[in-house]
């Protein structure tokens, strides 16, 4: 009698990727329901994993070209924080390693599609893996002296020229930086089409929010770890009930009609 696999033992096996094409085919000839079900979910999980990589191929199509083009060390430009009514813009720059084999890397994608423990995770190894990355806060004093394009802009070039080494070249999501020295492509939407914008995007996103969960210690009425600064209808009750912090956007409403009621009292 022939001594087959159980199912248990099939599953691990596939799951582990240790069988020949030999076993493979005699499983698709097998049939038991639940060995059949094993491969369809086996085939699925391939597909997943395929569709997966070809995603990770397209985000390093502008890398590619340009390095194609001679360009050497590319930095992926991106911000986070320019909706919110409390708290500092941050920018982030990041150039990617030659080597991007690390599993990690597949799953490096536009900060909002992620979870906030994988922001975390992903935000430790991008920044332990890239060759190069930095990291900067424009005030939300300077966002009302400036407006927020401008601080956005100054952060992007602030990070960009804090890099070592220098890029050569940058991608910077949706904005076109001025006086920058190096050669530069604004691209729509980046963070989800390149992915050093990616990862920029993902280091920026859990410094700020990271910052917001400090500041939420000090004024824990506003619940900062929550709503990051954002005008959620909690944080504007907060605002009329216990009035503006020093971190709030003066030039984002209703902060200043707010303010300016609490002025006159």
């Amino acid at each position: 009698m022939e001594n087959k696999l159980s199912i248990v033992e099939i599953k691990a096996r596939m799951e582990a990727e240790t069988f020949t094409e030999a076993e493979w085919q005699d499983w698709q000839a097998d049939s038991r329901k639940g060995v059949q079900q094993l491969i369809q979910r086996h085939k699925r999980r391939l597909e997943k994993h395929q569709a997966k990589l070809e995603a990770f191929e397209a985000r390093l199509t502008y890398e590619r070209q340009l390095h194609q083009a001679g360009y050497s060390l590319i930095a992926g430009v991106d911000e986070v924080g320019r909706g919110p009514i409390a708290g500092p813009v941050v920018a982030a720059a990041v150039i990617l390693p030659t080597d991007l084999s690390a599993k990690e890397w597949i799953e490096i994608n536009d900060s909002k599609t992620l979870s906030f423990a994988q922001r975390e995770q992903y935000a430790q190894f991008i920044q332990s893996e890239a060759l190069a990355y930095q990291i900067v806060e424009v005030s939300n004093k300077q966002i009302d002296q400036l407006n927020i394009l401008n601080a956005t802009k100054l952060a992007m070039q602030q990070a960009l020229a804090e890099l070592t080494p220098k890029p050569d070249y940058a991608l910077i999501d949706a904005v076109t930086v001025p006086n920058l020295a190096i050669s530069q492509q604004a691209i729509i939407k980046g963070d989800q089409r390149s992915l050093s914008i990616a990862a920029a995007s993902i280091i920026a996103k859990v410094h700020r929010d990271d910052w917001m969960i400090q500041l939420a210690e000090r004024y824990p009425e506003f619940q900062f770890e929550q709503n990051m600064g954002y005008g959620t209808a909690a944080h504007i009750e907060a605002l009329h009930h216990y009035g503006v912090t020093p971190y709030h956007r003066q030039s984002f409403a209703p902060v200043p009609s707010i303010q300016k009621r609490y002025t006159e009292k």
